[in-house]
């Protein structure tokens, strides 16, 4: 009897996109991949990998420091560490997250689902770790992943695990945001290489994880690790979040 009482308090009733376990997932990053053990229903989107390898960040670059066709960034920061979130940021919702953009430090491209071009600097890695993650509940997730992931095993490995689950778009769940990026930190940064913390407000308070990138394409991409996650454990926070620059809202 104390078993099924258990059992009964941790299941979770009505649209996945409104369980807590969903959303401590899908609201911090957008990916409903193997997070929160919650319930989704498979996929029937699919996705052409041929139309996903296409695009502005896939191709042969002929230096090191060379940026893709159209893309310019103000890069005169370079590896100094922000101490304030830019002053030109404003928000846009991605799936079932709330999440800035900056004119400055991106992305100031779009194609597609593709949101790209980020300033070569800890900012730019900043939001190229809060918007590409935040894209990845939407129905462009393959596109972006093709795109804005680095390639290998550990690509390869978050793509089988995503396409189990179905795509949520922000007009599937009511266009509501059930999570809004609320900080970051730069845990460290090279002009190759960054690891960014992001901290996420929802209805159930603060939590954070850490994102790596790494320069490549003459843009900012997502490192996935070799399990196939964008991202390390999502750890809740008690209290007042510390270590953390606001976004100031």
């Amino acid at each position: 009897m104390r078993l099924i009482r258990r059992r009964r308090r941790f299941e979770e009733s009505g649209p996945y996109w409104q369980q807590r376990s969903w959303q401590l997932s899908a609201a911090f990053l957008g990916v409903v991949v193997l997070l929160g053990g919650f319930v989704a229903l498979t996929s029937e989107s699919g996705g052409d990998s041929a139309v996903a390898s296409e695009g502005p960040l896939v191709g042969d670059l002929t230096r090191p420091d060379e940026r893709p066709p159209g893309c310019r960034t103000d890069d005169r920061a370079g590896d100094a560490l922000p101490k304030k979130a830019p002053e030109d940021i404003t928000w846009r919702t991605f799936g079932a997250s709330r999440v800035p953009v900056s004119a400055s430090a991106g992305p100031t491209r779009t194609t597609g689902p593709v949101h790209w071009c980020y300033a070569h600097t800890p900012m730019g890695a900043v939001l190229a770790a809060t918007v590409i993650t935040s894209q990845m509940s939407g129905s462009g997730w393959e596109t972006v992943s093709r795109q804005q992931v680095v390639a290998g095993s550990g690509r390869d490995m978050f793509e089988f695990k995503r396409s189990a689950y179905q795509d949520i778009d922000s007009a599937q769940s009511g266009g509501i945001s059930v999570g809004s990026a609320a900080g970051f930190s730069v845990a460290s940064y090279t002009g190759e290489a960054a690891d960014i913390g992001l901290l996420i407000r929802s209805a159930q308070g603060y939590s954070a994880t850490i994102i790596r990138l790494r320069w490549s394409d003459g843009d900012w991409k997502v490192l996935p690790d070799d399990s196939g996650e964008l991202h390390t454990p999502v750890n809740a926070i008690q209290g007042t979040p510390r270590d953390y620059i606001m976004w100031g809202v």
